[in-house]
């Protein structure tokens, strides 16, 4: 048997404008550009990286921005929300600085007992930020204008909305995932043993249209391992469930399988090392275009395709 997964690795999702997503998420959230690469798949396009200062597992949001990208639609078998960790007591700051920075944001109340703010990205991406008391230590980014303690400590969790509950719960049963509460048409899973992205809820909404795949869109969630064997186990232990799982992918940063759960959201499971700074120190993390090593004979062709972005790395003063 597999050992349990305590939460989430990542989460990728998609965007409509390389420079405007990179603005949001590190000057306005306040997150690291951990990493700037290309998509494996499509290598004549970006592949952003934000998380903390480290590049922590349970911390990084990933973006395929393509340009022009249309606008996606939300539906069931997928994911409806990403949620970010902070303290109860910098919710107000929260607020504050997305309001002021034009993004309107709307405070849920309690939800499980933990205060909720929901808004969306420039692309529609529904995001929410949750205070809770159990937070944990920060490793803000060393260019964020944020005030340490307020920085965003990683993911919460996510919520995937499911035409049906059962066949989705069993898959995270098996992955170590156990009902914790539920609220209304919503249940919540989590799982033990780490700080981070442990938390995945359930909505099955009255309506159950299936949506559109575009920029806004979340394209899948991973889950985090130890390491190779651990992941080896894993694509065993699903596969014996009828699961499609892939191979491993060799993703440079780390290894991944992917797999859809009944209801039809993306999964992924991915290996906490080799970590980003594989191939550049943590300083100049997210500075430099980083090419896998079967792509590097391709850099010129490649960096003539992809659009020109400014990454802004002095601190300015958060409003």
């Amino acid at each position: 048997m597999a050992k349990p997964i305590v939460g989430l690795h990542h989460v990728t999702a998609i965007a409509s404008n390389p420079q405007r997503n990179l603005d949001f998420y590190t000057e306005v959230l306040g997150l690291r550009f951990v990493k700037r690469t290309i998509n494996f798949d499509d290598p004549g396009s970006y592949h952003f990286y934000f998380g903390d200062d480290a590049g922590s597992p349970g911390t990084i949001l990933t973006f395929f921005p393509w340009p022009g990208a249309s606008r996606g639609s939300l539906g069931v078998g997928e994911t409806a929300a990403t949620a970010f960790s902070v303290p109860l007591t910098s919710l107000a700051f929260w607020e504050k600085q997305l309001s002021e920075n034009g993004i309107p944001v709307e405070r849920l109340g309690k939800r499980f007992n933990e205060e909720v703010l929901s808004f969306a990205d420039p692309d529609g991406m529904r995001l929410e930020i949750v205070g809770h008391p159990d937070a944990g230590p920060a490793k803000p980014s060393r260019f964020a204008s944020i005030p340490a303690e307020h920085a965003i400590r990683g993911f919460f969790g996510v919520t995937l909305s499911e035409k049906r509950l059962e066949s989705t719960a069993q898959v995270l049963n098996t992955m170590g995932f156990h009902k914790l509460a539920e609220e209304g048409n919503r249940v919540r899973f989590s799982a033990e043993g780490a700080e981070l992205g442990n938390h995945i809820d359930i909505v099955v909404p009255e309506t159950a249209a299936y949506g559109r795949m575009g920029a806004g869109s979340v394209h899948h969630i991973a889950f985090r391992v130890p390491d190779d064997a651990s992941q080896l186990e894993w694509r065993e232990e699903l596969s014996a469930q009828s699961l499609q799982v892939t191979p491993v992918q060799d993703r440079t940063y780390f290894h991944s399988i992917y797999f859809r759960e009944p209801g039809g959201v993306l999964f992924e499971i991915a290996t906490d090392p080799p970590g980003f700074a594989l191939d550049e120190p943590v300083e100049s993390m997210g500075e430099a275009l980083k090419l896998p090593p079967w792509l590097e004979k391709s850099r010129g062709v490649i960096e003539q395709r992809l659009p020109v972005i400014t990454l802004h790395k002095e601190k300015v003063e958060a409003l």
